[in-house]
């Protein structure tokens, strides 16, 4: 795994969870503004939207430089527009990339020929 796409790994993996954090606050607010007279949807709205387009912007990249196969590009994005999907998919990639850097050194140091 060459240093672009563990970045490319790495900014979807770091915005992940703040998305799934914001989207979860964002539906607590929704909740509240019917119930009581807190309304936090607009700013909680935009910052989940700001969020969720840079998670949208690092998955297509990460898709990219990756070459997923259309199953699993698929599922980073169901992951996303789902409430607690981010916590998942930052587990995933963590482990996503972590294989890529042991595969990386393995052919660095000779062990396998992929």
């Amino acid at each position: 795994m060459d240093i672009k796409t563990a970045s490319a790994l790495r900014r979807l993996r770091l915005v992940s969870a703040p998305e799934a954090i914001s989207f979860l606050i964002l539906i607590l607010c929704s909740v509240l503004k019917r119930t009581t007279d807190f309304n936090a949807v607009p700013v909680m709205g935009m910052v989940h939207g700001v969020l969720f387009v840079l998670y949208v912007i690092f998955w297509a990249d990460s898709w990219s430089r990756t070459r997923w196969s259309l199953r699993t590009a698929a599922l980073y994005f169901v992951l996303s527009v789902l409430p607690t999907g981010g916590f998942f998919a930052e587990r995933k990639l963590k482990r996503e990339a972590e294989a890529g850097v042991i595969a990386a050194r393995a052919r660095k140091e000779g062990i396998v020929n992929a």
